[in-house]
C-alpha cells in the first residue's frame, strides 16, 4: 500500500517527507487552536465578538497554511482548523458579528 505511514524521522508531527516544517507546523497548530475556540465560543450568543474574530483570524492564517503547506498531513490539520473556524465564524455573525453592540448604540 502506497499510501501507509512510514516512521516519522525528522522529529516534526506533521511532516512525512523526512524534512522539519516548522512554520507550517506552526501555522496547523494555530489554525486548530483558533478554530476549536471560535467554535466553542459560538455555542454562547454572548461571546459573538471572540467567536467571530477568532474564526476570521483562524480562516486567515488557515488560507495562508494551506497556501504554503507541503505534505498531506500538515494539510488535514489545516481543514479540520479551517472548517472548526469558519463554523464559528459565521455562527459569531449570525449572533452579532464583528462589531455587534459596539457601533452605534
Amino acid at each position: 500500500m502506497a499510501q501507509a505511514l512510514r516512521p516519522n524521522i525528522a522529529g516534526s508531527l506533521f511532516a512525512t517527507d523526512g524534512r522539519p516544517h516548522p512554520l507550517q507546523d506552526g501555522l496547523t497548530v494555530v489554525t486548530l487552536v483558533l478554530g476549536l475556540t471560535a467554535f466553542i465560543a459560538s455555542f454562547f450568543d454572548s461571546m459573538h465578538l471572540l467567536s467571530s474574530w477568532t474564526g476570521l483570524v483562524g480562516i486567515i492564517m488557515g488560507a495562508y497554511g494551506q497556501w504554503i503547506s507541503v505534505t498531506t498531513r500538515e494539510r488535514f490539520g489545516l481543514i479540520v482548523g479551517l472548517g472548526a473556524a469558519g463554523l464559528g465564524f459565521f455562527l459569531g455573525m449570525a449572533h452579532g458579528g464583528l462589531f455587534g453592540g459596539l457601533i452605534g448604540s
